[in-house]
């Protein structure tokens, strides 16, 4: 991610920027950072990931979004937009938009070596602050490893980790098992970054 000026935007002009602009960026708290671009290998995981649950949750009240979606964590004041994102039906928006949400209940990120510590941290942290957020999922692009986190009562986080094909991820937030290998189908670990 690139930091675009060192200036402070409201909101408003944010949301106006995003509109009109052909690349992503995330806010926070006044900043505008442009999104870099994805690999093949983050993108087919993301696709993944996303195409599996959107199957196994078809006809079940959950929606399931992927990379374009935009998520306003009012707490921290951040726009983002999550790798894959599930949120239960009906979806909730931020006040006066109608293509930003704030209900995700699971989001997962594919680290890149430039993001994992932020994703691991900060962004993790944030998420953390919305209310029906319940469980989150980091992927590694370079190598079959999964990171599992999931609420449980009185705001407790279980952490779990995966790195052999064969495991299946069990979802804590909505029904569904997913095989790490259908995760990594048709990721080659052999090309550079």
């Amino acid at each position: 991610m690139q930091l675009q000026e060192q200036r402070c935007y409201s909101l408003e002009e944010y949301l106006e920027l995003e509109l009109n602009s052909e690349e992503r960026h995330e806010y926070i708290d006044g900043q505008i950072i442009q999104m870099t671009g994805g690999t093949p290998n983050h993108n087919q995981i993301a696709l993944n990931l996303s195409g599996t649950l959107n199957f196994l949750l078809k006809r079940q009240p959950y929606q399931v979004f992927v990379t374009d979606q935009r998520l306003w964590i009012p707490n921290r004041r951040i726009h983002t937009y999550p790798d894959v994102m599930v949120v239960r039906i009906p979806l909730e928006y931020q006040e006066g938009r109608q293509d930003t949400l704030i209900n995700p209940i699971f989001i997962a990120e594919v680290l890149s070596k430039s993001t994992k510590s932020y994703d691991r941290d900060e962004k993790f942290a944030a998420y953390r602050s919305i209310l029906s957020f319940h469980e989150y999922i980091l992927i590694d692009q370079y190598k079959m490893h999964v990171e599992q986190y999931f609420k449980t009562e009185n705001n407790k986080w279980i952490f779990s980790e995966y790195e052999d094909g064969e495991e299946s991820l069990n979802l804590a937030s909505v029904p569904c098992q997913v095989l790490l290998a259908d995760i990594y189908d048709k990721v080659d670990f052999n090309v550079e970054e």
